[in-house]
């Protein structure tokens, strides 16, 4: 027998917690220190690296926020151990390449750094700057090779190599306050979705030019490709996602109670679970556009994971 559960960091409750997908029933939650934000998963499932940002958004003057990413055992659901970024603050992007080493995303320094054995290691093993300002996210290669940061302050996106200091990060600009981005499987198309222009690009990774470009909804914050291979964006300025396929057609827009913040996928390709304003999860059958249903969460749920565990 196996059990849909559902991993959700949820920033201002300063937890992460683990949801019976089904019931909406919450499982377990681990306290964490103040605003824990963005996190990933291991190969295994067995462990989650949480990035502390510490902070509860880049406007709070005066406080550089976190510099640690936690490391959390799924399976026991304990901490059991803190990476030290000091004294590069504000970790928000997170990665993990084909062979779990871990990348995280300095937004205070617009440095990432990469620990080879995160699960027993404490300092990093190399900083790389991202050539940007204000690095909130970045797409890495499956292999690691290549990055690209996502840079809200500069209206850049930079390739760079996370594991080569010497390597001069390349820059173009996408759009006004690029952030949500989603890296195609072959690495060839970089899709970005701009903030303030209410727009979707798909930005070929070779020649760093945009190919195509479409209209989204209002500020477009996050882009999620879901098991059928369409492209979904969050509309953080109102209560809609919009959906397109790889060449940019429109595939129609999805209104929701709330607005959503972030989102995730059954394996199954079958059910979304959108995080949403006024702490709720909606699950969104795919195949329909609808919500079957939703259930409560802490205070302002965010990145989420779907797990299917034994029982």
């Amino acid at each position: 027998m196996s059990r849909d559960v559902l991993l959700l960091n949820q920033k201002c409750a300063h937890t992460l917690s683990l949801f019976d997908a089904t019931s909406g029933e919450e499982l377990h939650h681990l306290c964490l220190p103040d605003y824990p934000h963005e996190f990933v998963v291991d190969s295994t499932g067995r462990y989650a690296f949480v990035g502390h940002y510490g902070i509860l958004g880049a406007d709070c003057i005066g406080d550089q926020g976190g510099c640690s990413v936690f490391v959390v055992d799924l399976e026991t659901f304990t901490l059991i151990n803190t990476l030290s970024t000091w004294p590069y603050y504000r970790i928000h992007g997170l990665g993990i390449d084909d062979q779990d080493r871990l990348y995280a995303m300095s937004e205070g320094h617009n440095t990432l750094l990469l620990f080879n054995t995160p699960l027993t290691q404490t300092t990093p093993d190399l900083a790389v700057s991202s050539g940007g300002y204000k690095t909130h996210l970045f797409a890495l290669t499956k292999t690691g090779d290549w990055a690209y940061g996502i840079n809200l302050l500069s209206n850049t996106i930079t390739k760079f190599k996370p594991r080569d200091a010497t390597f001069t990060p390349i820059a173009m600009i996408p759009g006004r306050k690029p952030e949500g981005n989603s890296l195609s499987a072959d690495g060839r198309t970089l899709f970005i979705s701009n903030r303030d222009d209410d727009s979707i690009v798909a930005v070929d990774t070779e020649s760093m030019t945009v190919r195509a470009s479409a209209t989204t909804g209002r500020d477009p914050n996050r882009i999620y490709r879901d098991p059928k291979g369409r492209l979904i964006t969050t509309n953080y300025g109102e209560s809609s996602l919009s959906l397109f396929d790889e060449a940019l057609a429109p595939l129609g827009t999805i209104q929701l109670e709330a607005i959503p913040i972030a989102m995730s996928f059954h394996p199954d390709g079958e059910q979304a679970f959108v995080s949403l304003k006024g702490d709720r999860i909606a699950v969104l059958d795919l195949e329909s556009g609808q919500v079957r249903r939703s259930f409560a969460t802490r205070a302002e749920p965010d990145v989420s994971c779907l797990l299917v565990r034994d029982h």
